[in-house]
């Protein structure tokens, strides 16, 4: 199948009618919030009564102010409710999903520089085991020779090793 490409003309003209509308869409949306605003404002908040005495016109103000407050706390309470319950959900979707585990580098690093980049300047031990050895001459067990030509001549001592190995 050969597909016709769009032109770059037609693709920025459909590309600006599509901003338009959308425009259009906001603009309509936020006179459609001011006007909803309004009718909250009007309905919940009506304009003080400035006539009689004072300080009835405080009560009122004071009991408006307390249940207007009480109902802010019922929304933030909700709205945190609703924060924690979106969390939990969050932590559902990481373990349902599960966590890929990033693939692990080797590096080369001696016990010594391991020790001093977990402990930091408290590093006093020296690793190096090797430095800490004693050199120790090997010494060479030479057999005489009259015990490799014959096996015979030394089978008495041959039969006390074997009884040595031979536990009842």
């Amino acid at each position: 199948m050969s597909e016709k490409k769009m032109t770059s003309s037609r693709r920025h003209q459909l590309k600006s009618l599509i901003l338009q509308i959308a425009q259009t869409w906001i603009q309509q949306e936020q006179k459609e919030i001011a006007a909803a605003k309004e009718v909250y404002l009007a309905e919940h908040c009506p304009a003080p009564e400035l006539r009689g005495d004072l300080m009835e016109v405080c009560k009122k103000l004071h009991a408006a102010i307390d249940k207007i407050d009480e109902e802010r706390y019922d929304i933030a309470a909700k709205v945190q409710k609703a924060d924690k319950e979106i969390e939990d959900l969050k932590i559902k979707v990481v373990e349902l999903i599960g966590v890929k585990k990033p693939a692990l580098k080797r590096v080369r690093m001696s016990a010594d520089s391991m020790l001093k980049a977990l402990l930091g300047s408290k590093h006093t031990v020296n690793m190096e085991l090797r430095a800490n050895l004693k050199q120790v001459k090997k010494e060479v067990k030479e057999e005489p020779l009259e015990a490799l030509g014959d096996w015979r001549k030394n089978i008495e001592d041959k039969v006390d090793r074997k009884k040595m190995f031979e536990t009842s």
